[in-house]
């Protein structure tokens, strides 16, 4: 099975060349032209990305994440939601590796079965980076007004972060 999983991405390329030759494309053209539309695609994204990059290194390594969790504490807990799962709330629409690590701290501490671990780990699966998918999508798409877009999509994580604590107490509290 591991195999197989390890072919499947040249075996995708393989038939995607393979259809293109049987109706007659110029296979190679074709897979250049698509390998510098992807350069563009990504030369435009890199300003995006020298920025969002550090300021999310900069951000955690000042502590004010620990600080904002620590001081939100009361919030959660009129809520309904962990006071663990801070962290991970205030990282998540910021940095998907921060997030990540931080979820995986509260499974290693309170273990993956446990509701603080489930809760973060549906929290991870229904939220999304919002500042990192505004900013790459936005300057792929060269797309300069994006005011009303990041609160739409802070909203909707906050939307994600409380049902899932909600949904996760409900099966599991």
């Amino acid at each position: 099975m591991r195999a197989l999983g390890e072919l499947l991405a040249p075996l995708l390329v393989l038939a995607a060349a393979l259809c293109a030759a049987l109706r007659g494309a110029d296979v190679y053209e074709a897979m250049a032209a698509g390998a510098k539309k992807g350069l563009l695609t990504l030369w435009g994204m890199l300003p995006s990305l020298l920025v969002i990059f550090p300021a999310i290194r900069l951000l955690r390594a000042s502590g004010l994440p620990e600080l904002l969790s620590g001081l939100l504490r009361p919030v959660f807990a009129l809520l309904g939601v962990p006071e663990e799962t801070g962290l991970l709330m205030l990282l998540r629409p910021l940095s998907g590796s921060a997030a990540l690590a931080a979820a995986a701290e509260l499974m290693q501490i309170h273990g993956p079965d446990s509701l603080i671990g489930r809760t973060a780990a549906v929290m991870l699966g229904s939220s999304e980076t919002s500042f990192y998918v505004v900013a790459v999508y936005f300057a792929a798409a060269k797309l300069r007004n994006s005011r009303r877009v990041l609160p739409a999509a802070l909203f909707a994580d906050l939307v994600c972060f409380l049902s899932s604590a909600w949904i996760c107490r409900l099966l599991w509290g």
